[in-house]
């Protein structure tokens, strides 16, 4: 694999990791009434920004690659953006704008109203969680990986204690261990690696690492801390009550984005740093405990008196369907089949759910404020109140159960494909299990909530139009996402062609 040098366009991958922090930084010294007005400044040029890398990848053809102070690897350090990486920064540049539109009318502070420190927190914290995306979706070595990590574990865990009350802050504590323990393990692993390779840079690594106890140990360790903190079950207990707690544009940061940030460095890894290392039983592990997932999320779920934590339980089984990927890639390895179908419809599946998430979280929320309660068994007149609302939580539900032409469907297709070019049938029972089980709930809060509301029912307050607009947008974003299925080539493979792909031993 030749050594990476600094592309066209490179420079623009520094500006897209500098420009959130610069902007929060400005926020903080000029306070909370302007944070709002710096954040959606600043989430403007950064759209701008994330459209040029986009156009600029697909100019190319390649990757974009910046050499920080023009030294090459080992030396030096290397900004990498591939499509895999491209696509996931357009998700989260959609939706943060998305989140920030519906958060202005949670976290706004109006002309004559006294400024909130909550809403100084979440518009500083908002540009923090997108800046350490940006960082883990570009960086080139696995060290710059844990840092872009930490950054994004320590702009997680206070929006879930927002509101300060003590249920929020347990839940917050809880969270802030599992992330510090999976912290903790994925170093180890960087000690290892570096201790045995002399190098940190996944290019080099690649070239590097070899099947052998020390590399199986530093996969084992890395891969098990970035579990705790995708929160794959079953190391899924700080998820529900972290999500269920904060407030709703909180929550849909949280579920939407932050733990995808863990399992794209889990892609990372098993693809491109030990292609030749993880073996398919190891990959076969990590699918059950991703069909784990799937079915012990999706029942619990069904079991659930709250909206917001029925919505937080199938988080958890819709995060099992990610981790599916990596079995269907080792099998098609195994095969000598191409596995870009795979990666395609593991990455497929993040960005649908990610939408499709944020847009239920925020419903629950809407829903929350109108009737006063999010009780499952007494959503009546939900639909009336809001019509937008209940039609975006019901096409975000069919994007998650993977009904045509919705994201989900498209990358369950891919998938299932994928398991039956391999003969891995028991993953495609799965996949269909769990679409059933989705549908059962999604099915049953729309039913609910379309029932007539008692007379003389008027709801609690009027939630504005750009709310449930913002809403139905990401949920549209999430069911149209399957006409991507229209788009000449492969974009998630761009600059891609020299990764190594999981060897299956």
């Amino acid at each position: 694999m030749p050594v990476d040098l600094t592309t066209t366009g490179g420079l623009l991958l520094v500006l897209a990791v500098l420009l959130p922090f610069v902007g929060l930084m400005l926020g903080f010294v000029l306070g909370g009434r302007r944070a709002q007005q710096v954040a959606w400044l600043t989430i403007g040029l950064g759209a701008v920004l994330v459209a040029a890398i986009a156009h600029r990848l697909w100019v190319s053809g390649d990757a974009l690659v910046y050499l920080l102070g023009g030294w090459a690897p080992p030396l030096g350090v290397t900004l990498r953006a591939d499509g895999l990486s491209v696509c996931m920064m357009v998700l989260v540049m959609v939706v943060v704008v998305g989140i920030g539109t519906y958060a202005n009318g949670d976290f706004g502070t109006p002309d004559g109203v006294r400024e909130k420190r909550g809403a100084l927190t979440f518009w500083l914290l908002l540009l923090a969680v997108w800046g350490s995306l940006n960082l883990v979706f570009v960086s080139g070595d696995v060290f710059t990986l844990y840092v872009a990590l930490e950054l994004l574990t320590f702009a997680g865990v206070p929006l879930v204690s927002l509101d300060g009350r003590g249920e929020t802050l347990q839940a917050a504590l809880r969270y802030l261990i599992y992330a510090l323990a999976g912290s903790m393990l994925y170093l180890l692993g960087v000690f290892l690696l570096y201790g045995a390779y002399g190098t940190l840079d996944i290019a080099l690594l690649a070239q590097r690492v070899g099947a052998e106890p020390v590399a199986w140990g530093a996969a084992a360790l890395m891969t098990a801390g970035l579990l705790a903190k995708t929160a794959l079950f079953p190391l899924h207990l700080w998820l529900p009550p972290a999500h269920a707690g904060a407030p709703a544009a909180a929550s849909a940061l949280l579920s939407a984005l932050v733990i995808k940030g863990a399992w794209f460095l889990v892609v990372r890894l098993w693809v491109d740093v030990f292609p030749g290392v993880v073996t398919l039983p190891s990959a076969q592990l990590l699918g059950a405990l991703g069909a784990s997932a799937i079915l012990v999320g999706n029942v619990v779920a069904l079991r659930q008196a709250r909206l917001k934590l029925l919505v937080a339980y199938s988080t958890v089984a819709q995060i099992g369907y990610l981790f599916l990927m990596f079995p269907l890639v080792a099998g098609l390895d195994a095969a000598r089949l191409d596995s870009a179908v795979a990666v395609t419809g593991g990455l497929l599946q993040a960005v649908s759910h990610a939408t499709a998430k944020a847009a239920m979280f925020m419903a629950a929320g809407l829903v929350y404020a109108t009737l006063g309660h999010d009780r499952t068994a007494d959503l009546r007149g939900t639909g009336r109140a809001l019509p937008m609302t209940m039609a975006a939580f019901a096409l975000a539900g069919a994007s998650l159960i993977g009904l045509p032409p919705s994201g989900g469907f498209l990358a369950k297709w891919l998938l299932l494909s994928a398991a039956i070019a391999t003969a891995q049938w028991w993953w495609v029972a799965v996949m269909l299990v769990g679409g059933l089980l989705t549908s059962a709930y999604v099915f049953m809060v729309v039913v609910r909530a379309m029932a007539p509301a008692p007379l003389g029912w008027e709801p609690k307050v009027r939630v504005p139009r750009y709310q449930q607009g913002a809403v139905l947008a990401l949920a549209l974003c999430s069911f149209l996402l399957g006409l991507a299925a229209l788009l000449p080539f492969d974009v998630a493979q761009i600059g891609r062609t020299g990764a190594l792909s999981m060897g299956a031993r």
